[in-house]
């Protein structure tokens, strides 16, 4: 299995820092290649081209279209973390989101 490669776009990165940190833990306890970083809304579109999936923290909500019509280039899912997920820090949700996403 390729390694899976999720981004989460963040404000300050403190909550999408700590996610991030939370779900490589699940993918390791779950022994899967997986690369999870969270970087600014300035920095995300630098990465199109070698990400899977793009999480928008949910005070990014508004943006979700315009992120989406980047992505597209890149045929990328351009998902919003949902909120039970993003407030509760819940890293091996957000790991069974972005997998359930790519393999459909």
């Amino acid at each position: 299995m390729k390694t899976i490669f999720i981004m989460l776009c963040c404000g300050a990165g403190i909550s999408s820092g700590m996610l991030a940190t939370k779900t490589r833990n699940a993918a390791r306890k779950k022994e899967l290649s997986v690369t999870v970083e969270a970087r600014s809304e300035s920095e995300v579109t630098e990465y199109f081209s070698v990400i899977d999936i793009l999480f928008l923290g949910p005070h990014y909500a508004s943006q979700q279209e315009e992120f989406q019509k980047h992505a597209d280039i890149y045929n990328i899912p351009v998902i919003v973390v949902p909120q039970n997920i993003y407030g509760k820090l819940d890293g091996e949700a957000l790991l069974e989101l972005a997998i359930a996403t790519l393999n459909k």
